[in-house]
């Protein structure tokens, strides 16, 4: 039991961190978006993973060469899906709003990261009285999301006295819908890529820098589509010129605080989930996202982001922290549930062994 509390406060401090990694993008001076996001691609997505990645794991190449090239190659693909969603999440958090944009994103890799993985997953089934538990949680999760939702469109309604015209409304809602979708790929990539954990473990490494494995060629395919829209935004806004001038030092700090934060973040998740058994990734991803959309609420209320805004928008965003914490002790509870099922299965286990040694012994 020490153990599955131990990951479920990994899970949360892992999704905090990642709901507080954006917050020094808010200090950068003089550099654009595009300009802040490539660094922090380059350093998050590419450079942290091979500097740890390999000294965590020194028999890494024997790993990739005895799980096979496709599942690797797969891994690296999906996690192509999932920062192809990053991009698809800054258009459509312009075009409708961040508020709004961040509720449905999250919302939908919720519950699509959460029910993609079990089809990859065929050694546990699910307990029965965890599916009420685990149905719920993600009813919870939907209207949390749809509440913390209509809490951002009510802000700026508030701040701007109008909302979305109608022709900019359809195509960043379908940008928001495939981005959380996408975004789902990254918790499937770790559930498809639990063959290089496995053979990582049998190779030496530890529980917790086993994942190195998975999340290598995972994060190098999500920096592909984010270095290069952010090498396209670069040359089409002729912001190059911004790398070269005052700030710097203080700009690639807070670049790098932000890469430190988001991939400390994701290595937790991964132990996290690694730590709550078989079903992990399928338990874990959703409440790693409700984590995050609680501690980003309560980030932007603590940072002034809802002021003069009206009383109704913060009733909003409570009632929606609220169902989402909710949400997590359901989730919680689930994992329980599991785990006494496991246990109960292997009692009875043991006891059909013992009870065959003793007819043999009778015979």
């Amino acid at each position: 039991m020490a153990g599955n509390a131990s990951a479920w406060a990994l899970l949360i401090l892992a999704g905090t961190a990642n709901a507080a990694f954006g917050l020094p993008m808010k200090y950068v001076h003089r550099w654009g978006w595009e300009n802040t996001w490539a660094v922090w691609s380059l350093l998050a997505l590419v450079v942290l993973p091979i500097v740890l990645a390999f000294p965590c794991i020194p028999t890494l190449p024997a790993v990739y060469r005895g799980v096979g090239f496709p599942v690797t190659w797969i891994v690296f693909l999906l996690g192509a899906g999932w920062g192809l969603a990053q991009v698809l999440f800054g258009k459509a958090m312009h075009t409708i709003g961040i508020g709004l944009a961040f509720s449905i994103v999250l919302g939908i890799s919720a519950a699509a990261g959460s029910l993609l993985p079990p089809l990859f997953l065929r050694s546990a089934a699910v307990a029965p009285e965890a599916v009420p538990l685990l149905i719920g949680g993600l009813l919870l999760i939907a209207l949390g999301v749809a509440a913390c939702a209509q809490a951002g469109l009510r802000r700026e309604h508030a701040w701007s006295g109008k909302a979305a015209t109608p022709a900019s409304f359809l195509p960043g809602l379908v940008m928001a819908v495939l981005s959380g979708l996408l975004a789902s790929f990254m918790n499937l990539g770790l559930a498809f890529g639990s063959p290089l954990t496995s053979i990582a473990l049998a190779q030496g490494a530890s529980s917790g820098s086993s994942n190195f494995a998975v999340w290598l060629p995972l994060l190098l395919g999500g920096a592909v589509p984010n270095l290069v829209y952010c090498a396209y935004l670069l040359s089409h806004r002729s912001t190059w010129n911004r790398f070269r001038g005052a700030s710097q030092a203080r700009n690639l700090s807070l670049a790098a605080a932000m890469a430190i934060l988001w991939f400390f973040s994701t290595v937790l998740y991964g132990v996290a989930a690694h730590g709550l058994g078989a079903w992990g990734v399928v338990l874990g991803w959703p409440v790693f996202m409700s984590v995050i959309v609680i501690v980003a609420g309560l980030f932007g209320i603590a940072t002034g982001e809802w002021r003069h805004s009206g009383r109704a928008p913060i009733l909003f965003q409570a009632a929606g922290i609220l169902l989402l914490v909710i949400a997590i002790v359901a989730f919680s509870r689930a994992q329980n549930a599991m785990r006494r099922a496991e246990a109960g299965n292997t009692r009875a286990s043991v006891h059909r062994v013992c009870a065959s040694l003793g007819q043999l012994n009778v015979r």
